[in-house]
């Protein structure tokens, strides 16, 4: 049986630039929990605006950036627009369900198989 992956290096195309000048690109997110996904709901910030949950969401699983230990939404919300956009993809592509293979039939001989329409999009 093939352990569960749980934490994902990173490298952002751009990087966050600290108060000081230093510049973080390397990191680690972990997986998401069910209150990493429910607790920021409950945050004044996310309910004058949606669209906040991202920052607040990023912020609880990315474990590293650089030489930072604790990600604060402060942090998430000063990054390049183009970081975060990546960060999002990253926690969608690796806290959704690998999407199950279609069974098919080749129309020409009709041997069945499986194909990965993950794969192919």
């Amino acid at each position: 049986m093939t352990p569960l992956q749980t934490e994902f290096s990173f490298r952002l195309p751009r990087g966050y630039v600290d108060a000081a000048g230093n510049l973080h690109r390397d990191g680690v997110m972990r997986l998401a929990r069910a209150l990493d996904e429910v607790e920021p709901f409950g945050d004044a910030r996310a309910r004058a605006n949606q669209a906040y949950l991202s920052i607040l969401m990023l912020s609880r699983v990315i474990v590293r950036l650089g030489s930072i230990g604790q990600v604060t939404p402060g942090i998430v919300g000063d990054l390049f627009a183009e970081d975060f956009a990546y960060l999002q993809e990253l926690y969608l592509r690796s806290n959704s369900a690998p999407a199950a293979p279609a069974e098919t039939r080749c129309p020409a001989c009709g041997e069945r198989f499986e194909l990965d329409l993950a794969a192919m999009g």
